[in-house]
C-alpha cells in the first residue's frame, strides 16, 4: 500500500537506525506526544534499535488517557437520565471515573451507545426527537473538527435535542506545561502528525524558541519515527532548536484551513484539567457563546466533580514521561486491560496498554517491519 509499505521497510529502518548510532555522541531524551507513535515504538521495538544514549519518553498523547475522572463522572450522571441517549466512542466506555465507568452505567439501564462519529450521534438525534442525545466529545485537534461540524449542522437543521459534553484538549499547551516543569527531562519533541495535518505547525516555532528545544512533526510508521528521531537528534547534536516536518506527505505549515475556520467558529479556548497532570490554562476547547445551547453541562446544570484517581495508579508519572509502565508495581498484576486501574491501560493509544500487549511477556519479540 502506497505511503505505508515503504515506511515499514526493514532495510530502510535499519539503515536509519545505523545513521542515528553514527550521529549520537551524548545522551538525549526525546518525547513523542502521540499515542499512535507510542504503540508503533513498542510494537516494532523502535526503542530497542536505538543506541543506549537515546531514551524515548512517552508523553500525554492519548486523549482518552488524559480525560479526567470528573468528566467521566459527569458523563455517567447524564447517561443515567431516562430521557437521554448517551453516545460515545467505544474506548471511553471502560475508562474509570471516581467509582465506576460508562460500561457499568449501561448495564444498570443507561442508554449508552457506541458511535464512530459525532455525525452518527446527530443522526440518532434526528431519528429520536422525543429523546435528548448527548455526544461525549473527547480528543485532540484531530477529532475536534468533526465535533464542530456536527454541532454546526445541528444548528443549521434546527435539531434542538442534540447536545455535547465537551472534553477536547489541545497539544501545544500540554507541551508547554511539560517543558515549564522544573524537573522536565525532555530535550526534543516528536510532534503528532495527525494533529498537525489539521492544525499545521505554526504554533510550534515560539515553543521551540522559548525553550530552545527541537520539534519534528512526525508520522506513525516505523520509518517515519526513525526519520523523525534522526532529524531531532541532528538538531540536538548541532545545537539547533527549530521546527521541522518529517511528515510532509500529509502536513502543511498552515494545516487544513477549512477545519481550522470551523474550529474557530464553534469553539473557544478554555482551561482544562488533564488526568494525572492537573489544570493547564487554555488547553481545552469549549463551545463558543453562539453554540451554548448545545452544551450538555449547561442544559443539565451539572455540578463540578473533583477528580479521584486510584491512589495505586501512577498514570500521571507515565503521561508526563517520568517513568515507564513496567515500573508500576500494579502493571500486569492488579492492573490489566480487563481490570484497569487507570485510563492508559484502557485506551488503544495508552502507553500501559501498548506495553501490556507487546512487552508484558519476556518471550515476546517486537514485530519486524517487512
Amino acid at each position: 500500500m502506497k505511503y505505508v509499505d515503504e515506511y515499514r521497510d526493514g532495510d530502510a529502518s535499519q539503515h536509519c537506525a545505523e545513521a542515528i548510532r553514527q550521529l549520537v555522541t551524548r545522551p538525549w531524551r526525546i518525547m513523542e506526544i502521540c499515542g499512535g507513535q507510542t504503540h508503533a515504538i513498542v510494537r516494532y521495538g523502535i526503542d530497542q534499535l536505538l543506541p543506549a544514549e537515546v531514551e524515548l519518553l512517552h508523553g500525554p498523547g492519548c486523549p482518552v488517557c488524559v480525560t479526567p475522572s470528573g468528566s467521566i463522572d459527569k458523563a455517567i450522571e447524564i447517561a443515567a437520565r431516562p430521557e437521554v441517549i448517551f453516545t460515545s466512542f467505544g474506548d471511553m466506555l471502560r475508562v474509570p471515573g471516581s467509582s465506576t465507568n460508562l460500561m457499568n452505567a449501561r448495564t444498570q439501564g443507561g442508554d449508552v451507545r457506541i458511535v464512530y462519529s459525532p455525525l452518527d450521534s446527530l443522526q440518532i438525534a434526528r431519528e429520536n426527537p422525543e429523546r435528548t442525545v448527548v455526544f461525549f466529545a473527547v480528543g485532540f485537534e484531530t477529532t475536534a473538527p468533526a465535533t464542530a461540524m456536527a454541532v454546526y449542522q445541528a444548528r443549521q437543521l434546527g435539531v434542538e435535542n442534540f447536545l455535547l459534553l465537551v472534553s477536547h484538549v489541545l497539544v501545544p499547551p500540554a507541551m508547554e506545561a511539560i517543558l515549564s516543569s522544573p524537573d522536565t527531562q525532555v530535550q526534543g519533541f516528536l510532534a503528532a502528525g495527525h494533529v498537525c495535518t489539521v492544525m499545521g505547525y505554526d504554533e510550534y516555532p515560539p515553543i521551540a524558541k522559548k525553550y530552545q528545544i527541537p520539534i519534528v512533526v512526525t508520522g506513525f510508521e516505523p520509518l517515519d519515527i526513525l526519520q523523525g528521531l534522526l532529524m531531532c537528534l541532528r538538531q540536538l547534536e548541532e545545537g539547533r532548536a527549530e521546527v521541522e516536518n518529517q511528515y510532509a506527505r500529509s502536513v502543511r505549515a498552515q494545516g487544513n484551513q477549512s477545519a481550522r475556520k470551523m474550529l474557530r467558529e464553534v469553539f473557544e479556548m478554555v482551561p482544562r484539567h488533564w488526568r494525572g497532570i492537573g489544570e493547564i490554562p487554555q488547553s481545552g476547547l469549549g463551545l463558543a457563546p453562539a453554540f451554548a445551547d448545545f452544551d450538555a453541562e449547561g442544559r443539565f446544570g451539572l455540578a463540578d466533580y473533583s477528580d479521584h484517581d486510584s491512589s495505586e495508579c501512577i498514570s500521571g508519572l507515565i503521561l508526563q514521561g517520568r517513568t515507564k509502565p513496567a515500573a508500576c508495581p500494579a502493571f500486569g498484576k492488579r492492573c490489566t486491560p480487563e481490570h484497569p486501574l487507570g485510563a492508559p491501560m484502557v485506551s488503544s493509544e495508552g502507553a500501559c496498554a501498548a506495553y501490556y500487549r507487546h512487552r508484558a511477556h519476556a518471550s515476546h519479540k517486537p514485530e519486524v517491519p517487512a
